[in-house]
């Protein structure tokens, strides 16, 4: 219905420039919203009063002209000026029952709209460091960022869902590290585990997976390990200094090939499990993209030098350092220590070369809200490469927390005391989790309900809109039962007897759907998608408490199944792009 109203506007727009009114290279961005008072129509724009400047003439004049020059429409039933210059329209209630038909025509296409059409966007979402099991925390920016991906394709953008996976860097080192002392113990070695070490039962669960293949090949002394070692942290030392020279000990008494064992086995098994845990949950991606090949293909150098060639680079302290605090960050960034080893910065930054060199017109970011500070050196990053730094949304997610009970339940993933979203999976499903994670916007605090989640209730959000999808499949299951035809045809061309005030509702509604997927893709707002999908729902249950469906008039019943069918339709494809089912029967 917008796109009619739109273009009869732009018809409009376009005999004046022909009258003179409008000056010909005049291209307005015509915007229709629909009213919140009924007595205001349908639909209002405000065309005249972003034109009234450029034409010289008050917002209701040339609104009086634009009315006039309006194009006549049988989905029109009136039109009028409110207020400072507002267009309202006032739709023929006819002319809303044609969403019917048409849902039923397009089915799991409805919706859909070419919005982004020939545009390409990279949505880089998750990312969890591979030192570990997913934990409730990350899923929240699983659901999201699918969720997302799945809107834009819907509005017609070419969506590329990219993990990038850290597999090079520090944090790797403390898991090879972790692993092999959790081997040593294997061996017959005892020896203190590091404070700042990965504790996790998968550490051990991949030590005896190494030591069951090797057997004690790399086993040494745990006096050769800890001797000369600083002092960490429970005996009054620093438990980062401790870690690190952890690391070094680890390297020089395994050498190179034998310390890569230990990392190897620790990223192919957790990241393998990453996938899985992501792929039961409805996630999947385009790409993996590796730190390390970025890096084994000079692309961390090629970033820097490109810095230093736009005079972004510069030496102090025996470190490189990024000025991004000449292009909005509070201060300036070390990229090359004093050691000569690249930062995470460093990489993040060819890692955002490489996503604009590949095409992208908009690169997203969904990111944990922790990493608010982390935004402006990455935009300064983008502007100092030479690209558009408008280019990038960065998403903040916040870390959704579980409550059992009143009790927190703490999520660190190296003391290995955390809930991980396989488990919060299995104990309320993968729908209710996707659903509870995207009730909100996704910078918004969210305490994770449990009880709730897993309650077969009204009160369940998620459960009240699936069930308004069964109830509708079990009324065609009636149907049969009494051995009655269903008769689309003759219900379309009744669809005047729809007269209830709760027939007219859902007509609205069910009008409205495009406009909210269209809406929600744009703004990276999956959340709208939900409240759209609880209000239909609603109206649904609502309509079937006070009239029955399977009444003896057949075309009235026709009629009705028409409209409910088409109900379930939009239910099941707004809850196809959350990644949700659609369940027949509950």
């Amino acid at each position: 219905m917008k796109k009619n109203l739109e273009e009869m506007l732009l018809a409009a727009v376009n005999s004046l420039k022909g009258q003179g009114v409008l000056d010909p290279a005049i291209d307005p961005p015509i915007q229709i919203d629909r009213s919140r008072d009924p007595q205001h129509g349908d639909y209002a724009s405000n065309l005249a009063m972003t034109l009234s400047k450029a034409a010289r003439k008050k917002p209701r004049d040339l609104a009086g002209l634009i009315m006039e020059s309006l194009p006549e429409s049988p989905l029109v039933a009136k039109i009028e000026i409110a207020g400072p210059g507002f267009i309202n329209f006032f739709i023929d209630a006819r002319a809303q029952f044609s969403v019917i038909p048409q849902i039923h025509r397009e089915n799991s296409q409805f919706g859909r709209s070419s919005a982004g059409a020939g545009k390409k966007v990279q949505i880089e979402f998750v990312s969890a460091n591979p030192t570990g099991p997913l934990h409730v925390g990350h899923g929240r920016g699983a659901a999201y960022g699918s969720a997302v991906a799945s809107l834009l394709e819907a509005a017609g953008f070419a969506a590329h869902r990219e993990y990038y996976v850290n597999d090079a860097g520090r944090q790797m080192d403390i898991l090879a590290a972790s692993i092999w002392l959790r081997y040593l113990e294997k061996c017959g070695e005892v020896l203190p585990f590091p404070s700042n070490g990965y504790r996790g039962n998968y550490i051990r669960e991949i030590a005896k997976k190494i030591h069951r293949q090797s057997g004690d090949r790399y086993q040494k002394s745990a006096l050769e390990i800890i001797a000369g070692l600083p002092a960490d942290e429970p005996d009054a030392g620093d438990k980062e200094e401790y870690i690190d020279a952890m690391i070094e000990r680890c390297r020089a008494l395994l050498g190179t090939e034998g310390f890569e064992v230990f990392l190897k086995h620790g990223l192919d098994d957790i990241l393998e499990d990453i996938r899985l845990d992501l792929e039961e949950f409805g996630v999947s991606y385009d790409e993996w993209f590796s730190e390390r090949g970025l890096i084994d293909a000079g692309a961390v150098e090629k970033g820097l030098a490109r810095l230093q060639a736009a005079g972004f680079l510069y030496e102090k302290d025996g470190a490189t350092w990024f000025a991004c605090s000449r292009l909005g960050d509070e201060k300036d960034r070390v990229v090359i220590r004093e050691n000569g080893q690249t930062t995470y910065l460093a990489s993040d930054i060819a890692y955002h070369l490489n996503k604009i060199e590949r095409g992208f017109d908009t690169l997203i970011d969904v990111w944990g809200a922790d990493h608010h500070g982390y935004v402006p050196r990455i935009r300064a990053a983008i502007e100092a490469l030479g690209a558009e730094p408008s280019r990038l949304e960065v998403l903040l997610v916040q870390f959704a927390v579980l409550y059992r009970g009143r009790e927190k339940v703490s999520m660190s993933t190296r003391s290995g005391e955390f809930v991980t979203l396989r488990e919060l999976r299995n104990e309320v499903g993968r729908d209710a989790a996707r659903f509870f994670y995207l009730m909100r916007r996704c910078e918004q605090h969210m305490d994770f309900d449990l009880d709730l989640a897993r309650s077969q209730s009204n009160d369940n959000p998620v459960y009240y809109v699936q069930y308004a999808h069964a109830r509708i499949c079990s009324v065609f299951r009636k149907l049969d039962e009494k051995n009655w035809k269903y008769d689309p045809n003759q219900g379309m061309a009744h669809l005047g007897l729809l007269r209830e005030d709760h027939e007219q509702d859902l007509v609205s509604s069910l009008s409205r759907y495009p406009e909210v997927i269209e809406s929600a893709a744009l703004k990276y707002e999956p959340h709208l998608v939900i409240q759209y999908l609880r209000d239909l729902a609603n109206e649904f249950h609502k309509y079937n408490h006070a009239h029955r469906f399977l009444v003896d008039q057949a075309e009235l019943r026709n009629a009705r199944l028409n409209l409910i069918a088409a109900v379930r339709q939009v239910i099941a494809n707004g809850l196809g792009l959350l990644g949700i089912s659609a369940p027949e029967a509950m």
